[in-house]
């Protein structure tokens, strides 16, 4: 089976532990196997593809001590300082000098040096690289960038996941994205990217909880802090729109019930150097049960925020192909809802499952 190849925007941490977790688990990941080596994979086979079949094939930065390194060596470069957990990671191809645009913020602009290198023909390194899929892994807020490489994707024919919250897949726009992606029979999967154990899922967890067991949620409120480019990137509050309705947008959708804005406080709150690539989360929510009787929820989440996203990242990888493989264009709904903060259609969480489990299994 010829293998998926990807095309990485943004050389971040992200793309750092999707690179890790290709070669942790490559040979490895028979799905006829329980060894415990598979912990952390949460599908080895999605339809024929296994991880192996994943190979990253071209890679866009615009950092001095990214560009025209290999992207083994790229990848370690200042601000990226998530956990290392394979040793085996090969140098992969050259990065490439990508736009800029509004993808270097103010804050991250202050700890990594812009490349003086000409900006590559993004389009034409995606066609002579033969991309199957391209990630788009850009710095929150940016949101000019992002289009910028979603009009890349279709001049050259590749499926796009959209792993940030710049709104493409799920746009309401008349003749917008989702239209443009489905006039081209391009596939889309977004938007912005779901964490395997998360503080979106977990929350939308304890959301449904309440709801399902009667429990009205009166207010609700979810602080997140971290060390990684990130979190410096999203202290310019400016940048921060489209993450905080989408991560409101990813628990309000499950409640049941329509909530006051000033009762749901759902977002980035600071950055402390410290903590690397280690998220905090504080989840709090307050309820009505039964005679009027309070109940409270409160939580505090520590991951290591780049791994956390990789393995979905790699099934929505697998799903992206399988979409190009039945000539599908447009968002794909079902990978769309159980991999992403902001599908185009939000479900509960079992039924984006019950879906992805179907799509996977479609034959059409």
């Amino acid at each position: 089976m010829s293998p998926i190849r990807v095309g990485i925007v943004g050389v971040g941490n992200c793309a750092n532990s999707l690179i890790q977790g290709l070669s942790y688990y490559r040979g490895r990941n028979d799905p006829n196997t329980s060894e415990p080596v598979l912990a952390g994979l949460v599908r080895p086979l999605v339809g024929p593809y296994r991880v192996d079949d994943i190979e990253v094939v071209v890679a866009f930065d615009v950092t001095r001590d990214k560009v025209g390194k290999p992207l083994g060596e790229a990848m370690w470069a200042w601000p990226n300082n998530t956990l290392k957990f394979d040793d085996h990671t090969s140098e992969g191809p050259t990065v490439m000098r990508g736009p800029t645009e509004d993808g270097l913020g103010y804050y991250l602009g202050q700890h990594v040096v812009e490349s003086d290198e000409q900006v590559c023909d993004v389009v034409q390194e995606l066609q002579s690289s033969q991309v199957d899929i391209l990630i788009n892994y850009l710095p929150v807020g940016s949101e000019v960038a992002a289009r910028l490489y979603a009009q890349a994707a279709l001049d050259a024919g590749c499926a796009l996941v959209n792993c940030m919250p710049v709104f493409l897949a799920s746009s309401s726009e008349a003749r917008g994205w989702p239209d443009a992606f489905r006039e081209a029979g391009i596939p889309i999967i977004g938007d912005d990217i779901k964490s395997q154990v998360g503080a979106t899922i977990v929350h939308r967890v304890l959301a449904t909880l309440f709801r399902d067991r009667g429990v009205h949620l009166d207010r609700t409120m979810q602080l997140n802090v971290g060390g990684n480019g990130d979190f410096l990137n999203m202290l310019e509050r400016e940048r921060l729109a489209s993450k905080k309705i989408s991560k409101t947008n990813a628990v309000v959708s499950v409640a049941g019930l329509e909530m006051a804005a000033s009762d749901v406080h759902i977002g980035p709150s600071d950055y402390v150097e410290w903590l690397s690539d280690r998220k905090w989360a504080y989840i709090r929510l307050e309820g009505t049960g039964f005679g009027g009787a309070p109940i409270n929820i409160e939580l505090k989440l520590e991951v290591w925020d780049s791994p956390n996203s990789a393995g979905i990242v790699i099934d929505a990888i697998r799903c992206a192909k399988l979409a190009l493989d039945r000539g599908l264009g447009g968002p794909i709904e079902a990978p769309s809802a159980a991999f992403m903060k902001s599908p185009p259609r939000q479900m509960d969480d079992d039924d984006a499952f019950d879906a992805l489990q179907t799509f996977i299994k479609s034959e059409e």
